[in-house]
């Protein structure tokens, strides 16, 4: 069953009343098959419609959606040999972020991302995608790793943000995620990152200072939330519409930004309404920045990467 968002009543209803008429046996005074035929050709057009003019607001409920397909949704279908590793060897391991040793596409890789987990007891579990200092420093235990055996790095970044807890502050959040990126930024191997739900402020970045940064087509990536940014401004969430609109978080704003180098398109719906394919997407143009970026040296990466962020926003038109 599909968890349908508040915009998308008039889909729910039209799809509520196929399911009924599915199970209603043709009594020869309305022919059922054609009833439903017609009533899916107008759900099927409601829905493409009413994707194709989302505002940043509805794009940021999208993001967030439960049935949308999470870190280990991706590793099950795309990463064959998968072997995940924990720890940070220095304090515990952080259930946000999972990572490990696997093949994409053959290709030897390390992957890493924050994982939300998809029901409630897995969401306390992984603490909704929001890592703690210990996360991080996982995240760079993994990354000298591929350093170290010369193996390109994949991230998925999917969370609201870093966890602002009292523990976290106190083992030294702000440090972690700051040394993540510098490890990020000083990898001699390519590292391809891809934002699949929300992008939230440092603790997306920690794992997103790529060589390439992709963005799914309904995914949202932000310095802060709207809930956030509207308390702020204005003393109060209910404004979160309007900071939605004013952030330019989508996909497509990001992209004419240059903050973000691809966007990769979601099926009519959203990724929610067919995860296999969204994660084959996914996976191709992994796959397809991970070739054109092979050839280059440590130092040629490094370089690249740094001239990439420096210049980040400097052409940008909007």
């Amino acid at each position: 069953m599909h968890n349908f968002l508040d915009f998308e009543q008039p889909i729910a209803e039209l799809e509520g009343k196929i399911e009924e008429l599915r199970h209603l046996s043709d009594d020869g005074e309305v022919n059922i098959a054609d009833e439903v035929a017609r009533l899916q050709a107008k759900a099927d057009r409601q829905l493409r419609q009413t994707y194709a003019k989302l505002t940043p607001w509805q794009k940021v409920q999208v993001a967030r959606h439960p049935q949308r397909p999470h870190f280990s949704d991706y590793v099950k279908r795309l990463i064959t040999h998968y072997t995940p590793l924990a720890g940070d060897r220095a304090y515990a391991d952080d259930k946000a972020i999972q990572g490990g040793l696997g093949r994409l596409k053959g290709r030897s890789v390390v992957v890493l991302g924050h994982e939300k987990g998809g029901d409630t007891q897995s969401r306390v579990a992984h603490n909704f995608g929001m890592a703690r200092p210990e996360g991080y420093r996982k995240a760079m235990r993994l990354m000298d790793l591929a350093d170290r055996f010369k193996l390109p790095v994949v991230s998925l970044v999917d969370t609201p943000g870093a966890y602002p807890g009292v523990g976290a502050e106190e083992r030294g959040q702000a440090e972690a995620i700051a040394r993540s990126i510098e490890k990020c930024l000083g990898l001699g191997v390519p590292m391809v990152s891809v934002v699949i739900g929300e992008g939230g402020s440092g603790g997306a970045i920690a794992l997103a200072a790529a060589d390439r940064v992709l963005m799914l087509e309904h995914s949202v990536y932000s310095v802060i939330s709207p809930e956030g940014c509207a308390s702020i401004l204005w003393r109060s969430a209910d404004n979160a519409q309007t900071a939605a609109e004013a952030l330019r978080l989508t996909a497509q704003d990001l992209e004419k930004l240059g903050v973000v180098d691809a966007v990769v398109e979601e099926p009519v719906g959203g990724a929610h309404r067919s995860s296999d394919q969204t994660i084959d997407a996914v996976g191709a143009a992994i796959d397809a920045q991970l070739t054109a970026l092979a050839d280059l040296d440590a130092a040629g990466l490094r370089k690249q990467r740094r001239e990439k962020f420096i210049a980040m926003g400097r052409d940008a038109q909007l």
